[in-house]
C-alpha cells in the first residue's frame, strides 16, 4: 500500500532517518483535524433539528428501538431519541437536556445557536486564531450578551395574569397543539398559580402538577380539576362501591392476600380436613386485615402495586365490598408521594400501624365516566396540599404524548417567570439587538477579542434567519430589514411569522421569559468553549 508523503518531508524512514528536533510539537495537524471533526459532527446534530424551530417548524417522526413511534418538534425529545455516536455530537444532546432542566423551553434554539457558534469558531480557526483565544473571546461576548438581554427585558409582576397567559401562549404556538392554546394557556397558568405563593416563592416544583392522559374526546376537553384525579379505576368485580361521601382515605403499601414464603415451595395436602384448615386460615387472616382497616374508619382504600404477589385477591375484595369500602389497586410507587401531598394522608407500611391519624379526608370520592373513559375523582379534600391535576384528552396516544410535552414546556415557561421575573420579546428581536450591540462593542475592543465579538454577533443571527427560513420567507431580506429597524431604535421589532412581515412583538403578544434566552446563550457558549479546548480524542480500554 503506497503512503502519501508530504512535500518537503524527509523520504528516509527507519532507524537511519535523522530525528527532527521537537518532532512532537510539529505535528499540529492532528489537533486541527480533531477539532474540525468535532465541529462537523456537532453541526450535523444542530442542522438535523434546525427545521423544527419556531411556530412554523416541522415535526420529526422517530421510531425507537422498541418500534414505538414518537412525533415531536421539541428539541430535547428529538435528540433524546436520536442514536448519536460521535462523542462531540453527544455533547449537544446533553446541552439540550441541560436547557430542558434549567428553563424547560428553548431546547431547539440552544442547539441551533451552538451549531452556529461552532461554524463561527471554525472560520476563526481557519484565520489562524488560537482556540483558547476563541473560547475566551466567546465567553466575554456571552457575558455582554446576557447584560444586553437584561437591559432590554421587561420586569413583570406575577399578579399580572395577562402577561403569564401571553408567555404560555407563545410557548404553545410552536407546538402541534398551537390551535388549542386559548384553552391550554389558562389551564397552565392557573395550575401553577394554584401551587405557588407569588409574593414568596422563587421556584415551582412541576412534579406537584399531575397530568392524567385519557384517549377519547379532543384536546378541547382538557380541564384543570379541583382536587385529585386517579388514572386507576375502582374495583367493582366483587360488587364494591364506586361513590363514597365523607370519605376517609388510606394508602397501604402491604398486600391484602395470603402471605407467601420468599422461596418457591410446594405443599402436598392429602387430606380434605387439612385443605379446609388451610382455606379457613386464609379466610381468617384476610378477615382480620379487613376488620382492622374498617375499625380505623377507612372507607376508601388505595393499594400500592405489588411485584411479589397479588395486591388483592377475590376473597379480600369480597370482604371489602361487604364492609362498604371502596378499593383502588395498582397505585404506582412514584404516585404515592403526590397522592399523600394532595390528600393529606400518610402511606401505611403494615397493618399494625393502620390508625385513623394516617387517613386523609374528602367530601366525595367517585368514579366518573366521560368521553368513554373512567377516572376516579376525589373532591372537597380537607387540609389538602398545594397540588393541581390536569385531565388531558386527545384522539390518539401520539397527540396526547405531544400535548403533554407541550404543556410541560408551557409550565416550565411560567416556572422561569417565577424564578426570574422578567420577560423579553420573541420573534428573533432580542437576538438581533444582541448582534447589533455586540458589533458596536467589537469596534471598541482590541486584538483577538474584537474579531471574536464580531463573529459571536454574526452567529447569534442564526435564530431570526432560521425563523424566517422555516416560515417560507426570504431570510436575507427579512434579517436585513430587522437590522434596519433595530438600528432605528425599534428594540421590539421581530419577525411576525403569521403575516410574513416585521412587526412590534409586544403588540403581537410574542413574549418569552428572560431566563430562557439567557440560559440558552450561557449554555451554548459553555458547550462551544468546551469543544474548542479539545485537541485529541483517545479511546480508553
Amino acid at each position: 500500500m503506497a503512503a502519501a508523503v508530504a512535500p518537503g518531508a524527509s523520504k528516509m524512514t527507519g532507524p537511519s532517518a535523522p530525528k527532527r528536533k521537537n518532532d512532537t510539537f510539529n505535528q499540529m495537524d492532528k489537533p486541527t483535524q480533531v477539532r474540525l471533526s468535532n465541529i462537523t459532527a456537532a453541526k450535523a446534530v444542530a442542522d438535523a433539528i434546525r427545521t423544527s424551530l419556531g411556530p412554523r417548524g416541522m415535526d420529526k417522526m422517530i421510531e425507537t428501538g422498541k418500534k414505538e413511534v414518537v412525533i415531536s418538534n421539541d428539541g430535547a425529545t428529538i435528540l433524546k431519541h436520536m442514536s448519536v455516536l460521535h462523542p462531540a455530537a453527544r455533547m449537544l444532546v446533553d446541552l439540550s437536556a441541560a436547557q430542558d432542566v434549567e428553563a424547560g423551553d428553548g431546547t431547539t434554539s440552544v442547539v441551533v445557536l451552538a451549531g452556529s457558534l461552532l461554524s463561527a469558531a471554525e472560520k476563526l480557526l481557519k484565520k489562524g486564531i488560537h482556540p483558547t483565544q476563541i473560547a475566551e473571546g466567546f465567553q466575554y461576548a456571552a457575558i455582554e450578551a446576557v447584560k444586553i438581554l437584561e437591559e432590554i427585558s421587561i420586569p413583570i409582576n406575577l399578579e399580572d395574569r395577562e402577561f403569564l397567559l401571553k408567555s404560555a401562549t407563545t410557548s404553545l404556538s410552536s407546538k402541534v397543539v398551537s390551535q388549542y392554546s386559548s384553552i391550554l394557556a389558562p389551564i397552565v397558568v392557573d395550575s401553577v398559580l394554584r401551587i405557588v405563593t407569588p409574593s414568596v416563592d422563587t421556584n415551582v416544583d412541576i412534579s406537584d402538577i399531575r397530568i392524567v392522559k385519557k384517549v377519547g374526546g379532543t384536546i378541547d376537553d382538557t380541564e384543570l380539576v379541583p382536587g385529585l384525579v386517579l388514572n386507576q379505576n375502582a374495583i367493582t368485580s366483587a360488587g364494591g362501591p364506586t361513590r363514597i361521601e365523607k370519605a376517609k382515605i388510606g394508602i397501604i403499601q402491604f398486600q391484602l392476600s395470603p402471605p407467601k414464603p420468599d422461596m418457591d415451595n410446594q405443599i402436598v395436602v392429602n387430606d380434605y380436613r387439612q385443605m379446609d384448615r388451610i382455606l379457613k386460615e386464609e379466610r381468617n387472616y384476610l378477615l382480620n386485615l379487613v376488620k382492622k382497616i374498617k375499625k380505623a374508619g377507612c372507607t376508601v382504600l388505595l393499594i400500592q402495586k405489588s411485584i411479589l404477589r397479588d395486591a388483592v385477591n377475590s376473597l379480600s375484595l369480597h370482604f371489602l365490598s361487604k364492609l362498604k369500602i371502596m378499593a383502588i389497586k395498582e397505585i404506582e410507587r412514584d404516585e404515592i408521594e403526590f397522592i399523600c401531598k394532595a390528600t393529606g394522608c400518610k402511606p401505611i407500611a403494615d397493618i399494625d400501624s393502620f390508625a385513623e391519624d394516617k387517613l386523609g379526608y374528602a367530601d366525595l370520592v367517585e368514579e366518573v365516566e366521560s368521553n368513554g373513559s373512567r377516572i376516579v375523582q376525589i373532591s372537597g379534600i380537607k387540609n389538602a396540599g398545594k397540588t393541581a391535576s390536569i385531565i388531558m384528552r386527545g384522539a390518539n396516544q401520539y397527540v396526547l404524548d405531544e400535548a403533554e410535552r407541550s404543556i410541560h414546556d408551557a409550565l416550565c415557561v411560567i416556572r422561569c417567570l417565577v424564578k426570574k421575573r422578567a420577560l423579553v420579546v420573541g420573534g428573533g428581536a432580542p437576538e438581533i439587538e444582541i448582534s447589533q450591540r455586540l458589533s458596536q462593542l467589537a469596534k471598541t475592543q482590541t486584538g483577538f477579542q474584537s474579531i471574536c465579538f464580531q463573529a459571536f454577533s454574526e452567529a447569534v443571527e442564526v435564530i431570526p434567519t432560521t425563523l424566517a427560513e422555516n416560515s417560507g420567507l426570504s431570510p436575507i431580506s427579512i434579517v436585513t430589514e430587522l437590522r434596519n429597524r433595530h438600528a432605528n431604535g425599534e428594540k421590539t421589532a421581530g419577525i411576525n411569522v403569521r403575516k410574513g412581515t416585521i412587526s412590534d412583538m409586544l403588540k403581537e403578544n410574542v413574549i418569552q421569559p428572560l431566563l430562557v434566552s439567557t440560559s440558552a446563550i450561557e449554555l451554548s457558549t459553555e458547550t462551544v468553549r468546551m469543544l474548542m479546548k479539545i485537541d485529541d480524542i483517545l479511546a480508553s480500554r
